[in-house]
């Protein structure tokens, strides 16, 4: 069994010229993020309604018409489960219409589903021209990152899901609170998961610190993954394996150990494959080939310990020209895809 090349696409960016590029430039499977707001609308339904079976076989259908298999999406939409992270009185409601959406991607053969189990969400990221030539790249530095305030009502990752909210915040959540509604997550969830076979995959803290808007956070530390997996032990408890997140922490294991660890474990979904510069709280995001992490090197782990799932260059610096998004992912995809087959050729 070998390692799969895919690509990642957002919700405005699935669509089958998309589909078509990615297979022409040598992807075998998406992971669609967000896929109710695909193509160039929003779905005709009131935001926290479930995804229903139609849709997602609809998803799966037009991905596989371009020769791709559909390895994940990634991220419920925030109406499906604030409550759920914020311990509302329509979590329990929210967690039924979770249980309805992973048992249609049961139904759509659509085998993992990424999430990330955070109240700030991805926050403080700034874009500059950091990469190799200067090219357009995004980071996280100290100087640049906006007030580390409360995170208002109504609000939860960076999303307004309640316009009426009063004013006020969230709030400070605690280590303890955090990990004690994630556990609820996890036991109401992962038994559901694992009669629909699919895997629930945790995307690791970005920007990786330990608290963020007063808000704990879960695994900005590779070796907290431990804990997650420990908390529910199940094959549905699972990582996305977010290498450039882990390369960015601090913590007691380094990349490498984290790789071998967790790919050892058979606790990896899918990877997010790409290069950084730096530590937190200061690094940038680079071209594969160009950071501080042997990326040959860790495919040659993954290859080592029989990782047979889908990688994906999720970010990459877009390049000089009229297509920077598509020429970056393309020349990633070529690195990674030339990489891997040299790799499981021996050498």
């Amino acid at each position: 069994m070998s390692m799969k090349l895919g690509l990642g696409l957002y919700p405005h960016i699935l669509t089958d010229e998309n589909f078509r590029f990615a297979r022409q430039a040598g992807a075998t499977h998406i992971v669609a993020h967000l896929p109710g707001y695909s193509k160039t609308a929003s779905r005709p339904v009131p935001a926290d309604e479930p995804w229903s079976l139609e849709e997602l076989k609809a998803l799966r259908g037009s991905i596989n018409s371009a020769g791709l298999e559909l390895a994940a999406i990634e991220n419920f939409e925030p109406h499906h489960w604030s409550d759920v992270l914020l311990d509302g009185p329509r979590k329990v409601e929210q967690m039924a219409g979770l249980k309805t959406i992973i048992r249609n991607m049961g139904q759509a053969g659509i085998p993992v589903m990424g999430y990330n189990f955070s109240f700030a969400g991805v926050y403080g990221r700034a874009t500059g021209p950091w990469a190799r030539g200067g090219a357009k790249s995004v980071g996280y530095l100290e100087e640049l990152a906006p007030p580390d305030d409360e995170i208002p009502l109504g609000t939860i990752w960076n999303m307004v899901v309640d316009p009426d909210a009063p004013a006020g915040t969230i709030g400070q959540i605690s280590q303890e609170q955090l990990w004690s509604r994630f556990k609820w997550f996890l036991d109401e969830l992962v038994p559901v998961a694992e009669e629909a076979g699919v895997r629930l995959a945790l995307h690791p803290d970005d920007p990786p610190l330990e608290q963020l808007r007063g808000t704990a956070r879960l695994v900005w530390k590779p070796e907290l993954y431990r804990k997650v997996f420990d908390l529910h032990p199940s094959h549905a408890n699972a990582a996305e394996f977010c290498q450039g997140t882990i390369s960015e922490m601090v913590g007691e294991m380094d990349v490498y150990e984290a790789i071998e660890t967790y790919t050892a474990a058979k606790k990896i979904a899918y990877v997010h494959f790409r290069n950084v510069k730096g530590k937190v709280p200061n690094y940038y995001e680079m071209f594969v080939d160009d950071g501080d992490v042997d990326m040959i090197q860790a495919l040659r782990l993954y290859h080592k310990h029989g990782y047979d799932g889908v990688l994906i260059p999720d970010h990459t610096p877009g390049l000089e020209c009229a297509a920077p998004w598509h020429a970056g992912m393309a020349y990633a995809l070529g690195w990674m895809r030339a990489v891997i087959s040299m790799i499981e050729r021996g050498g």
